[in-house]
């Protein structure tokens, strides 16, 4: 038996080299919410305010976890399943869990690619197709739901998405998003063809150019007016946020998603690595690059941020200055908006009445930055409208478009790798069938489920999969996991595997933070998390040309049926957890009966 255990740990594939080991790591940690989601929640929670509940989160959370896959996954050398299995069998269901989740966040986070490449195709049109609007049908005039809101936020929600006014609306398939979408899944399979062997080639692409674009895109960021004001708005925390425990869930649940632990990924990785390695150097390593990542792409987007709301606050003070002027009837250039307060105030102190009743805008710059951009339209919008200003304004958003499809594909590989491997060590599916139309038949069902995603509602099922799924499964998953490896597996052992792959046991502050620290701070994130959604019930924001408000979003209570998906989504993942135990506590109950009897007189 033993013989037979070392012939498999022998068969199993290996990295060709280190950096193709860090290079995964490093692109399936650091992926497209780096762009967009930790910008859009440092704008949503103060501007630096976040960044103090994310940094704990990722020293005494992210990093232990992180380390925890990746030298359980070295030294035991097998799937997420098989792993949790060999350490308990009534673990077996944290495994699964992982992959169930792995596989509904490949789902949706590959139509993210599938909109990367959209946007892609359109950067080669001149002028750009989010420049500026289309005439309507009559000829008359220009399109009413352009003109009201913006070009660019007319092109991802009316020729990108077509999205229907409310969930429940869920209009066709959009043909354009089906073909990007297949292309998608199919970039995907070709680089999975092979297995590690194939993946540790492509991420020498994938991996290294987001970073080239993103320095470039930070050079001339920061050449932008106002771009200081988004620096200063990213950099001065709002200490009063600090009080609302939703920025600290999301502080913690944005690191598993950010870190991607609790996937299972990282194990899979890790088990196709020397048993001899420094795992301990490995985390620390790729924990810091993709926390650093997070924040250098976050001075671009602010600058960006800021740029625009100086655009906006500008504008908006010059409509005013254009009102007061014709009003008093003063000469041009007389107010300008370098001496509008000035002005404002003379005017409001010797005129209270007449300038009362002009209506004019109240012109906040804060107000800007607070609302220049929200959820995935941060890379869509935003920065699609910056890159207008740019001077060979194809370029840039070929570049951009290209950066995001990177950071997606490399994320990408990890998450079907955490489904792929276990798979594989399961033996689910028989020997003589080849490992490519295995990797085929999951791409396949995994397009063929991801089609809801390109109808006109299928932004709505967007954000419901990207809020649900990665958030309670995982921190469910983490606690489990940490349980199972220190608890169950033992600290001893652990530590004396670590000493036999690193030369070293783990210190004080990993034992701690694992013991004690760590599930400790899980447990907590995660019954604040079931409270604070108990309390309310859940909302999404539907973009309704129809609505009083437009073009801003019409906020909409989730239909029933919504929310029991919702539900289904968030416990449907871990329930396996549960019911694995439960069936191997009645199995053995059941065996120890029967050997009992047999053994009776």
């Amino acid at each position: 038996m033993a013989k037979a255990k070392d012939s498999e740990v022998e068969e199993r594939p290996k990295w060709d080299n280190k950096a193709e080991y860090l290079l995964t790591c490093i692109g399936f940690a650091v992926g497209v919410g780096n762009v967009w989601r930790f910008p859009y929640l440092c704008q949503i929670y103060g501007g630096g305010a976040f960044l103090i509940p994310y940094l704990i989160a990722l020293v005494f959370e992210g990093l232990p976890l992180l380390y925890l896959e990746m030298a359980i996954g070295q030294r035991l050398r097998m799937g997420s399943i098989g792993i949790w299995k060999s350490i308990s069998p009534l673990l077996g269901g944290v495994g699964i869990a992982s992959m169930i989740v792995s596989f509904l966040v490949s789902i949706f986070y590959n139509t993210l690619l599938a909109w990367a490449m959209w946007y892609f195709f359109q950067s080669f049109q001149n002028p750009l197709p989010w420049s500026k609007c289309l005439v309507n049908d009559n000829l008359t005039g220009y399109n009413e739901e352009c003109v009201k809101s913006t070009p660019a936020n007319y092109f991802w929600y009316r020729e990108t998405l077509n999205i229907t006014p409310d969930i429940e609306t869920s209009g066709s398939l959009q043909w354009w998003l089906v073909i990007c979408l297949a292309s998608a899944w199919c970039v995907v399979y070709i680089c999975f063809i092979r297995g590690i062997q194939s993946i540790g080639k492509a991420v020498y692409v994938t991996t290294t150019f987001p970073y080239l674009v993103l320095t470039i895109f930070l050079i001339r960021a920061l050449t932008l007016p106002g771009s200081t004001d988004g620096l200063v708005y990213l950099f001065t925390p709002n200490w009063e946020i600090l009080k609302n425990p939703q920025v600290w869930l999301d502080a913690a649940t944005q690191i598993f998603f950010s870190l991607s632990v609790a996937f299972g990924s990282f194990i899979a990785f890790s088990s196709y690595n020397a048993e001899r390695n420094n795992c301990e150097r490995d985390a620390v390593l790729v924990g810091t690059i993709n926390s650093a990542t997070s924040l250098y792409a976050s001075i671009s987007i602010f600058s960006i941020l800021g740029f625009k709301a100086n655009s906006a606050y500008n504008s908006c003070n010059e409509e005013n200055i254009l009102i007061l002027t014709n009003h008093f009837e003063f000469s041009d250039q007389n107010i300008t908006v370098e001496n509008y307060d000035h002005w404002f105030k003379y005017l409001n102190r010797s005129y209270p009445g007449e300038v009362a009743g002009l209506d004019l805008e109240h012109c906040d710059l804060q107000t800007f930055l607070d609302q220049s951009a929200s959820g995935t339209g941060l890379a869509f919008i935003v920065i699609s409208e910056a890159v207008i200003e740019m001077p060979g304004s194809q370029i840039w958003a070929i570049l951009f478009f290209t950066m995001l499809f990177s950071l997606g594909l490399s994320s990408m590989f990890g998450n079907l790798e955490a489904v792929l491997t276990p798979i594989k060590d399961l033996n689910l599916f028989p020997k003589w069938i080849p490992h490519e139309l295995v990797t085929a038949v999951i791409c396949l069902i995994s397009f063929s489920t991801a089609l809801i995603f390109t109808l006109g509602s299928g932004n709505y099922w967007f954000e419901i999969f990207n809020g649900y799924v990665g958030s309670l499964p995982l921190l469910i998953v983490a606690l489990f996991e940490i349980i199972g490896v220190i608890y169950v597996y033992g600290m001893n052992r652990f530590s004396e595997d670590i000493y036999f792959m690193t030369g070293k046991k783990p210190n004080i502050f990993w034992k701690a933070c694992w013991m004690v620290i760590s599930p400790l701070m899980l447990l907590v994130v995660l019954v604040a998390y079931v409270v604070v959604q108990a309390q309310k019930r859940p909302s999404y924001l539907a973009w309704n040309p129809d609505y009083e408000l437009f073009p801003k979003t019409e906020s909409k209570q989730y239909p029933d049926w919504v929310f029991v998906i919702i539900i289904l989504l968030s416990l449907l993942p871990v329930i396996s957890i549960p019911l694995v135990a439960l069936y191997k506590l009645i199995s053995c109950r059941m065996k120890k009966t029967s050997a009992r009897v047999q053994h009776s007189p």
